[in-house]
């Protein structure tokens, strides 16, 4: 039990790490911060296999909702699973 509490604290804080690198692109340069370095190093490695889904719609790029969608499916399954 105590894993699976790791693991969606994990999963949620991930959730954050996604949204403030969302954030990031409302400001220009941001990515080339040592924060938006580090936030594209966390976030790119789950972000890419889903670009391939071509989830871009009239400018707007919905890939990372999509991704944090994933994640709270995947935050509901092992809830019911190990809970």
């Amino acid at each position: 039990m105590l894993l699976l509490i790791i693991v969606l604290r994990a999963l949620n804080v991930y959730s954050y790490l996604m949204l403030a690198y969302a954030l990031l692109s409302w400001f220009p340069g941001a990515y080339d911060t040592w924060l938006g370095q580090l936030l594209s190093q966390l976030v790119e490695p789950v972000i890419k296999p889903f670009r391939k889904l071509h989830l871009q719609f009239a400018g707007l790029d919905f890939t990372i909702l999509v991704v944090m969608l994933a994640l709270n499916w995947l935050s509901r399954v092992l809830i019911m699973i190990f809970a």
